[in-house]
């Protein structure tokens, strides 16, 4: 689908990089639905249809929060899957009837039912999917691992990705780092918030969300701020840690690329799509 007029002439001087490179870093937003961006981010004439389109040619990546509360129609990632490039890539935030619960073993039915939904509808643009957990789930080896078990390592085909993300203090333990590495499972880098911050490298790629935009800084961030999360995301697609996270375990025996994931979420939401440009154009 061509870009709409007024997302041509308003764009900004040099459009985002798509990397073929072995490990790209992809950045973008929560959603793309959001009344104050209209002005600040979406020019005052796009048509409200049109704002995926537009988002979608100014960020590499948006993770869709809608998933996170119902099931979504077919037709919906069929129409997302066309309206976007064909290196664009959506994450999903998995439903949390899924990971609200007590006994994290019975969510099979819940997580077949998500897969089955239209997901896979997404083809090649279908990127990680983020099970998130409430602040007051504790950290239980058993009853985790057993989730980790039913999430399918592909469908179809189709190879899928999971990350994890935590927010109870009881999960920084080496032993919960070692359990995502043994399923191959990213732990969401929570950065700039009030969670827990558990940057251990587990999977073959990086999700990070980083939460501290302000609404005293035009791009979210100052640009000191920006510049060290630049280099962070170059960091961690190259395999390393930054010395300036914090983790809980010994760091990975084999240092190799990852694809980074970097989401700008939370905070002073107006500034999100500032900021999440703002690294692009320094990456």
């Amino acid at each position: 689908m061509p870009a709409a007029k007024s997302a041509a002439k308003k764009a900004p001087p040099s459009t985002p990089s798509r990397s073929t490179s072995a490990a790209q870093i992809r950045v973008g937003i929560g959603g793309w639905t959001y009344a104050p961006w209209r002005g600040p981010f979406y020019p005052e004439d796009l048509t409200q249809s049109r704002e995926l389109e537009y988002a979608s040619r100014h960020l590499t990546s948006i993770e869709i929060n809608g998933t996170f509360y119902g099931l979504q129609k077919p037709a919906s990632y069929e129409k997302w899957y066309q309206e976007t490039p064909d290196d664009f890539v959506f994450s999903l935030k998995a439903p949390r009837y899924a990971t609200n619960r007590k006994v994290l073993a019975e969510a099979g039915e819940t997580i077949e039912r998500f897969f089955a939904s239209g997901v896979l509808l997404l083809k090649q643009k279908l990127g990680p999917i983020n099970w998130q957990f409430a602040p007051t789930k504790k950290f239980d080896a058993d009853d985790f691992e057993a989730f980790l078990k039913l999430l399918p390592a592909s469908i179809e085909g189709q190879k899928l990705r999971h990350a994890v993300e935590v927010r109870h203090d009881s999960f920084r333990t080496p032993e919960f780092v070692a359990l995502a590495r043994k399923h191959k499972v990213a732990v969401v880098l929570a950065a700039d918030s009030e969670y827990p911050q558990i940057a251990d490298l587990t999977a073959p790629f990086v999700y990070a969300r980083i939460m501290g935009t302000s609404e005293s800084q035009a791009k979210g961030y100052s640009t000191k701020a920006l510049n060290a999360w630049a280099e962070r995301a170059r960091q961690l697609a190259a395999g390393t840690t930054p010395d300036d996270l914090a983790t809980c375990a010994k760091p990975p025996a084999k240092v190799a690329s990852r694809d980074v994931y970097l989401y700008v979420i939370s905070g002073f939401k107006e500034r999100n799509p500032a900021a999440a440009m703002a690294l692009l154009q320094k990456l």
